[in-house]
């Protein structure tokens, strides 16, 4: 199944000037973030605070995505994503992150969710041009998955 991220995506939840002293601050503004589109209730970020403690959510390219452990689904209202830019990075145990998209998903939702973000932000480019995203339109853009995510036999052979 492929997901579409930026239909998860309000253009309230694209936040792309924050500030956060370290990465629990950054996950808290993600969460908030989440809270405010009406896609999570509170009980959600502090399940993202637990997520974090387990697992680092950094994937690389200056990217996190926070989400919160299974004790934090029942707080879930709908499928969502937020986008959090921080311009002058957040340390992330030693690494440095400059977008969180934070995901908040019913059921196993976020499997498919991953997997085509981490389609998108794998691509060196396309991290790039969201790190350096300035606009809700750009990250809408950028976080469509391109024709080729979907299935590359379908390609036409002169675009591959």
């Amino acid at each position: 199944m492929s997901v579409d991220p930026s239909a998860l995506l309000a253009p309230g939840a694209i936040r792309l000037a924050e500030r956060a002293a370290d990465k629990y601050e950054a996950i808290e503004l993600c969460g908030q973030a989440l809270v405010d589109c009406g896609a999570v209730e509170a009980a959600y970020v502090p399940a993202m605070r637990a997520r974090e403690d387990s697992v680092s959510t950094y994937i690389g390219e200056g990217v996190a995505i926070p989400h919160a452990t299974l004790a934090g689904k029942d707080a879930v209202l709908r499928d969502a994503l937020c986008f959090v830019r921080f311009p002058d990075g957040v340390d992330w145990d030693g690494s440095q992150v400059t977008v969180c998209i934070g995901i908040a998903a019913k059921g196993d939702g976020h499997v498919d969710i991953l997997a085509e973000l981490a389609q998108i932000l794998l691509d060196p480019e396309r991290a790039a041009a969201l790190r350096a995203a300035e606009s809700a339109e750009t990250v809408l853009t950028m976080l469509t998955p391109a024709p080729d995510d979907d299935d590359p036999e379908h390609t036409p052979e002169g675009e591959r």
